[in-house]
């Protein structure tokens, strides 16, 4: 298979897993977990907003949007005579968006189907920021993703992406995987549900700097995740963790309820008198053209 061929066969795969994840059940589950997203990784998302250093009239482009929480956001640093381009792969997750950007009374923001986040067609220097949160590490190729927003940026302009840092930091995350690994053995990762890809000491920088960036920064920003107990932990695990979802269902059903019951476990020793209360850690990642 060719490379160009290969390249058009994981957008699709990636295309139908963005849809697939965005199922009525699923949509409605991930807009109830916007006040838990925006508690856990709120003053991260706000330092990587500063960061990027965009003024009131600016043009951003955001991409992997999601269902536009951020895209509202900078919206609202940019004002109304700014300017803010929210692409994502999933055309259902935009139309969430868009009816989001909508119920919040802004007219500023743009919403765009892009297949190929790797080859951004859009005007070369025509951006004066790019953010993407929590996407990078979910792209095959990071580097290509990083050089495209690259040529859209304006001279000295900045890209800032949010990831994951390592599982071991992010033990809600990285328990469960382990588990499941263990139990499975040899099961099949997909690389779009990688989310820890870019969490290693030294991956993240290296990335903006292959992709030609300068002032090269990666900022590490501790979170903490909390429910009211560890069973709720875990029912939100099973609505909002896509990369857990797809090792499950290459289990027997025994072999699921067993993993199930031992993630529960071990998830059990960050319970204390004031409920379930697991630390994180994210990076943020940020280059200059």
């Amino acid at each position: 298979m060719s490379t160009k061929s290969s390249n058009s066969t994981d957008t699709l795969l990636a295309a139908n897993r963005a849809e697939s994840w965005l199922t009525a059940e699923r949509g409605e589950s991930w807009r109830r977990g916007k006040r838990l997203r925006g508690e856990v990784f709120g003053p991260a998302t706000e330092m990587m907003l500063d960061l990027a250093d965009m003024r009131v009239g600016d043009r951003v482009l955001e991409v992997a949007a999601g269902t536009g929480d951020l895209a509202i956001m900078i919206a609202r640093r940019v004002g109304p005579n700014g300017y803010v381009l929210a692409t994502d792969i999933s055309t259902s997750m935009l139309n969430a968006a868009a009816e989001a950007v909508r119920n919040a009374g802004l007219t500023n923001v743009e919403t765009r189907v892009m297949m190929d986040a790797e080859n951004i067609e859009l005007d070369a220097d025509s951006f004066d920021a790019v953010i993407c949160c929590m996407g990078l590490m979910l792209f095959s190729n990071p580097v290509k993703t990083l050089i495209g927003m690259h040529r859209v940026l304006k001279p000295a302009a900045r890209v800032c992406a949010l990831v994951w840092s390592t599982e071991e930091k992010n033990p809600y995350r990285g328990v469960p995987l382990a588990i499941v690994r263990r139990i499975g053995n040899n099961l099949t990762e997909e690389p779009g549900l990688r989310l820890f890809a870019l969490g290693k000491p030294g991956v993240l920088e290296e990335t903006f700097r292959a992709a030609g960036f300068l002032d090269v920064a990666v900022h590490t920003v501790p979170t903490q995740w909390r429910f009211p107990s560890t069973a709720e932990a875990v029912r939100f695990m099973k609505d909002s963790y896509p990369g857990l979802q797809h090792l499950m269902t290459q289990l027997s059903e025994t072999e699921r309820e067993l993993a199930w019951t031992e993630i529960e476990q071990q998830l059990h020793q960050f319970e204390g008198p004031s409920g379930f209360e697991a630390p994180g850690e994210v990076l943020i990642g940020v280059g200059t053209k």
